[in-house]
């Protein structure tokens, strides 16, 4: 089992690789973020065991990444602690309210932040077990929960666009699925989105499955389906 890997968002430099620092000698796997726009891309390409976010970073704060991540399907069951200098109670409370799990005010030390980084994992593994979702099919392993796709062993680093495509196909094996469906599952019915974008998606997740990528199949003039057995 691998160690945890969590996301750092932390826009201090100094501050920020202290932290990266500690929690690596105390077996964790870490990804810096200075920003939360980039830590929203960051979600949308890899998948995290926890969030650790400052309150205070520039652009969008820690409270209003905090609500963008659980108003999102995909990241709603994200653990997030919070790391601030603001101690008041009004913050603790809209951090809480908004769904975090952990409240940590600055400064602390390495070794209270670890105990409480792993009380909100142990935590999460005892809830997660009552969710966790596995779709497999040919060879392809999709942990919905944690937004992971594995293929022989090894980890394949899809879009967020590449990983909602490969569930809604997964999902209906055998079934032939229409752009337009495709569209309707992944973007939501983003009217500016034309249906060949669905082909340029597809063809970049054919390529990221290798061999695999021949079990999308293309339907001329319908669309796609996925079938386990390739002719």
């Amino acid at each position: 089992m691998q160690d945890p890997m969590l996301l750092v968002v932390e826009d201090d430099r100094n501050l920020s690789q202290l932290l990266v620092f500690s929690l690596e000698r105390a077996g964790y796997r870490c990804q810096l973020s200075e920003s939360a726009e980039d830590a929203l891309e960051l979600l949308s390409r890899k998948s995290f065991d926890l969030l650790l976010l400052d309150v205070m970073l520039p652009g969008m704060n820690g409270f209003e990444l905090c609500q963008k991540i659980k108003q999102h399907q995909l990241y709603q069951e994200l653990p997030i602690i919070m790391l601030t200098a603001k101690g008041e109670e009004i913050d603790r409370v809209l951090g809480f309210e908004l769904g975090i799990d952990d409240y940590v005010v600055k400064p602390f030390s390495p070794r209270e932040l670890n105990l409480r980084i792993r009380a909100v994992l142990k935590r999460d593994r005892r809830q997660s077990g009552r969710v966790q979702e596995v779709l497999s099919a040919g060879g392809i392993d999709i942990d919905l929960t944690r937004h992971q796709v594995m293929q022989d062993g090894h980890e394949l680093e899809l879009t967020l666009m590449e990983f909602k495509l490969l569930v809604a196909l997964i999902r209906r094996q055998g079934e032939a699925q229409s752009r337009e469906t495709l569209l309707s599952d992944v973007w939501e019915f983003d009217r500016s989105i034309n249906t060949r974008t669905i082909d340029t998606h597809i063809t970049r997740l054919r390529d990221k499955l290798g061999e695999r990528g021949k079990m999308i199949r293309t339907l001329r003039g319908i669309g796609y389906k996925f079938e386990e057995t390739v002719a």
